[in-house]
């Protein structure tokens, strides 16, 4: 099978954001200070067009590991079509979170961490790198953002 020619940067970086402001899901990776295993946890998410919000509870190995060292790898969308993104964290308290942040976040993603028991961070994640591409005729050119800066414009 022949896979469909490559996309341009500009046309990558679209599909990208159209993923980010679409999608609910997304796969987080964290490692502790240690240098412990690496921990993968699929949780909802919203994008703000500059950063992503997650919710966690705080002494889940994710919650401590992104307290702990503030970096995280995130992986979106199916693995022909992925958008890889390497970010730094920064921990909220549902107190600290602004009420319409809230209100969005639960909306999207029809999930309100406020209403549970057990004590939930939220993150914003501030993308650092991202790179995308579906086949290995993407692979030459899959940056697409590098030290917070997109590369290209849509």
């Amino acid at each position: 099978m022949t896979p469909p020619p490559a996309r341009t940067a500009e046309q990558r970086k679209k599909d990208t954001l159209h993923r980010l402001e679409h999608d609910i899901d997304v796969w987080v990776s964290t490692a502790g200070p240690d240098g412990g295993a690496p921990y993968l946890v699929p949780l909802s998410f919203v994008w703000d067009g500059a950063t992503l919000l997650i919710a966690t509870p705080a002494e889940s190995p994710t919650g401590r590991n992104l307290v702990a060292t503030g970096r995280t790898r995130l992986g979106l969308g199916p693995t022909r079509d992925v958008v890889v993104i390497e970010g730094t964290a920064q921990a909220v308290t549902p107190e600290d979170l602004a009420e319409e942040d809230a209100e969005v976040f639960a909306g999207k993603t029809g999930f309100d961490p406020r209403q549970l028991s057990t004590r939930y961070l939220y993150f914003k994640i501030l993308p650092q790198r991202v790179q995308a591409w579906r086949e290995e005729n993407e692979l030459r050119g899959r940056e697409l953002m590098r030290d917070g800066e997109w590369l290209s414009a849509p």
